[in-house]
């Protein structure tokens, strides 16, 4: 029997390497230090290369990373080197097009950084301590746009943004009782 399909990490780069959402589920890189250095030369070795209108695949450090980049926008999903490319890509393509969908097509750094608190919701949603979830877009934005709603979650489910907001209108009640 075999394993499910795993992520060792999903980073989201801007043009620059610099990060703008990352999530790692594998102790490969146990400093922050090495995960920095890993972005860098992963971002190094894929930037000259061309894959805007399609997913490319790289064998990099015994991993295979899949990535694909949009505007200023550069996505990366990093999986083990005997793990299935096309799960990897298919993961790659839910990130890519479930940002689309939240972001209204709109998907750059800034609206991205805009937006930080739906997209770690939306890495939550496709990936949990490695293990694969959910692949689907619009299933994926379907979730984190109900999350991003519910004021009535509890704070441990909700977003930073959300729980402040939660915790304004409590205390506006009890300052009006």
């Amino acid at each position: 029997m075999e394993a499910c399909p795993s992520v060792k990490n999903i980073l989201l780069l801007d043009s620059e390497g610099k990060r703008v959402a990352i999530k790692y589920y594998s102790d490969d890189w146990p400093t922050n230090s090495s995960k920095e250095a890993f972005e860098k030369s992963v971002f190094s070795k894929t930037q000259k290369t061309n894959a805007r209108t399609e997913a490319e695949i790289a064998m990099f450090e015994n991993n295979i990373v899949v990535y694909k980049f949009v505007q200023d926008l550069h996505f990366f999903v990093t999986g083990g080197e005997d793990e299935n490319e096309l799960i990897l890509a298919t993961v790659l393509q839910g990130f890519f097009d479930a940002v689309g969908l939240l972001l209204r097509g709109n998907v750059e750094k800034r609206e991205a950084l805009e937006n930080l608190d739906l997209i770690l919701l939306c890495l939550d949603e496709i990936v949990d301590g490695g293990i694969v979830l959910e692949t689907d877009a619009n299933v994926i934005a379907g979730k984190v746009a109900t999350h991003s709603v519910d004021s009535g979650a509890p704070l441990s489910e909700q977003t930073i943004s959300q729980a402040l907001a939660t915790a304004r209108e409590h205390l506006a009640r009890s300052l009006l009782r």
